[in-house]
This record gives C-alpha cells, structure tokens and sequence, in this order.
C-alpha cells in the first residue's frame, strides 16, 4: 500500500510510524518502573497512615522547604 505512495509520504509515513513506536515503548518503560515500585509504594503510603493515626507526622510547612 506504501509502494503506491510519493516517496516523501513514505518518509513521513515511517517517521510516525517510528515515533508511534517510540511512544509505545516509553509507556511500556514506564508501566514496568511503575509496577516494580507498586509494594513499595503502598507499604510507604501504610507507614504514612499508621504515623498520622499515632500522631506521630505533623503537617509540611511548606514555607520552610
């Protein structure tokens, strides 16, 4: 179906194509960085919850940082 096409469309075609593919590929990066992290994430998210429940956290005062 390309072969029918201009060679400039063609070129354009296969450099979406290949940005296209590079989008998939981050995403698929990402989803696995995401998904190695998930425990850790909700185990710190838990330590959180249990420090606030024993008054132990206290607000940010952000005009510190």
């Amino acid at each position: 179906m390309m072969e029918s096409l201009p060679e400039d469309k063609q070129n354009k075609i296969v450099e979406h194509l290949r940005e296209y593919i590079q989008d998939l590929q981050d995403e698929e990066k990402w989803n696995n960085s995401f998904n190695k992290t998930q425990d850790k994430l909700i185990a710190a998210a838990k330590l959180a919850k249990q420090q606030i429940a024993e008054g132990k956290a206290k607000p940010i005062d952000y005009n510190q940082l």
